[in-house]
């Protein structure tokens, strides 16, 4: 996990520096509107909606409820489902009710919750197990003393750590994160979830300006070099010192520890809380655990909303009002949860019970195409929209082949190893989604290749070369958009406000729909905040401050990566 965390590090800086300035430029709101304009045309913008929808679904929503209910019913006993109900009564009343708004500013509240909790228990878990020498040697004689089933001895490959288990490049061919896939696949997952993806890229759009965007960015990266020492190795030390429960290989012994028989490793950090913190503390700890899942979710919920406002409502009802539009936005929220629940199951029981590998692997089988168009998109100005399409049509069947065979024969564990055919199953996730990735670009390019090239007029500030460019972008779709936009003349009658009883005013406060309505905006006002939205110029000063720190922080990148290969 921890290689993960600093491989993310680099993709953000990428994001802020390379990605985020063309996304400004070309003046959208979403990841599937850039594509509309790049290649014009509606079914990549819906495709790709989607499948973001979709991929929100089984990794992050999913993910993000199990693991949070998986604390409340260690720390207070409740059913893993009444669990995780609170978390989403929670989480969506100030989602719906706040916005992008009340989720920025809550997440910033969390963020500094998290840090201090997080400090505080990573102290307690070192203190208890003796200091970082005695944590190495511990760690790998942390062997249960159960390894028995009936009449059946497990493995001892099971339940012995890892002899590279404080590594991050591992094994090409018998490691569990070849080095390979840890620094390619790795970064095309990466490519993916932090400079493509709607859940981050939308905080970026809404900064005051380039500047904020990769002050944002450095502080995100700094932040990232954390996690394998607040979680990793926290979590190492929650199996030296509960090493019968976290350890468990026995099914049966699972299934008494943490309701699941293909293994417990993900109470390991909810584990350690519980146990170890004392009671005012523990409270805290629930506190940062809460608050990190909820400033997850919430981030999700809105970026959802978002896309199938924007993206998808919008095309199924042309003419619809702010209003409407808002209202369609929460109640999708609704759906998303209800659908996200009945995942729950499936992520309890996928990759051996190990919740970060299911979330990765899932990534594996469906983010690589959207990775291949949108640097193709941004570098490759020859990409055309038959192109992108295809790529992305037949990555995605390449991809859910796989997912949809792993689930049918089951991801297994290691004392119950899959059925499934090792053709098919036995390629590392992080191998697969290389392939993947590369089959998309050779499809990309080659159909493009095949179909007439799109004229500079049409992609002004919209890819890297042209990215300075200052003449006028001609959208694909300006003819039709103009089209759809010219509203039919009204008279305007205006009519007094009635009074708002209690429950009209609660009902459009909880829709966000209590907004005055300011004066219209005129043609000249509305050029002048398109060119202010569109904007990417810095401050000489503060542009050497911000490329001074990420030069700062990649160099810290590169010396973890080399400290700990």
């Amino acid at each position: 996990m921890g290689g993960f965390e600093w491989n993310a590090l680099i993709w953000v800086v990428v994001l802020g520096w390379v990605f985020v300035p063309i996304y400004i430029k070309a003046g959208v709101v979403t990841m599937p509107e850039y594509l509309r304009k790049r290649f014009g045309g509606k079914r990549i913008q819906i495709y790709l909606s989607i499948l973001s929808l979709l991929l929100y679904i089984l990794t992050k929503i999913s993910a993000d409820i199990f693991s949070g209910a998986i604390f409340i019913n260690l720390a207070m006993g409740l059913d893993l489902y009444l669990a995780i109900f609170l978390l989403l009564a929670i989480t969506g009343l100030y989602t719906i009710t706040g916005g992008l708004a009340a989720v920025i500013y809550t997440d910033t509240l969390q963020t500094a919750i998290m840090l201090v909790g997080s400090f505080i228990l990573t102290g307690f878990a070192f203190h208890k197990v003796g200091g970082y020498d005695a944590f190495m040697t511990k760690y790998m004689n942390a062997i249960p003393t159960v390894i028995t089933d009936g009449n059946i001895t497990i493995n001892k490959d099971c339940y012995t750590p890892r002899a590279d288990s404080f590594h991050i490049f591992r094994d090409p061919l018998k490691g569990d994160l070849p080095w390979p896939g840890i620094i390619f696949g790795l970064s095309i997952l990466s490519l993916w979830y932090w400079c493509t993806d709607q859940v981050i890229v939308q905080r970026c759009l809404s900064a005051k300006n380039m500047s904020h965007v990769k002050a944002g960015c450095i502080l995100c990266g700094y932040m990232k070099l954390l996690p394998m020492f607040l979680m990793v190795m926290p979590g190492m030390i929650s199996r030296i010192l509960y090493t019968e429960k976290i350890a468990c290989t026995v099914p049966s012994e699972c299934k008494k520890y943490c309701g699941t028989e293909v293994g417990c490793t993900n109470i390991a950090y909810p584990t350690l809380v519980v146990e170890l913190m004392p009671n005012g503390l523990r409270g805290l700890m629930l506190s940062v655990m809460l608050a990190s899942l909820m400033s997850s979710l919430t981030s999700i919920f809105n970026s959802a909303s978002t896309l199938f406002t924007m993206d998808i409502y919008t095309k199924i009802r042309k003419g619809a009002s702010e209003k409407e539009l808002m209202i369609a936005g929460r109640l999708f929220i609704l759906v998303l949860i209800g659908i996200s629940i009945a995942w729950v199951p499936i992520v309890q029981s996928a990759q051996s019970g190990q919740l970060f590998d299911y979330i990765q692997s899932i990534t594996s089988y469906l983010g690589p195409p959207i990775s291949a168009v949108f640097l193709l998109a941004i570098f490759w100005k020859r990409v055309t929209e038959p192109g992108a399409f295809w790529g992305l049509i037949i990555g995605f069947l390449i991809g859910i082949s796989r997912m949809v065979a792993e689930f049918a024969y089951g991801t297994g564990s290691c004392m119950q190893p899959s059925n499934c055919p090792t053709i098919i199953c036995g390629v590392h996730y992080l191998y697969f989604a290389i392939i993947l990735f590369v089959i998309s670009v050779i499809i990309i390019v080659v159909v493009s290749l095949f179909t007439k090239p799109i004229p500079d007029v049409h992609l002004y500030r919209l890819c890297w070369s042209l990215r300075n460019s200052k003449e006028e972008r001609i959208d694909l779709d300006a003819e039709e958009e103009d089209i759809q936009e010219t509203p039919e003349e009204t008279i305007e009658i205006e009519v007094p406000e009635e009074k708002k009883g209690c429950f009209k005013w609660a009902y459009d406060l909880f829709c966000g729909l209590d907004q005055q309505k300011g004066p219209k905006m005129t043609k000249e006002e509305e050029e002048a905040m398109k060119l202010k939205m569109t904007d990417t110029s810095e401050k000489p000063l503060w542009r050497t401050v911000v490329n001074i720190n990420g030069i700062i922080l990649l160099s810290v990148a590169v010396f973890c990566h080399a400290f700990f290969a």
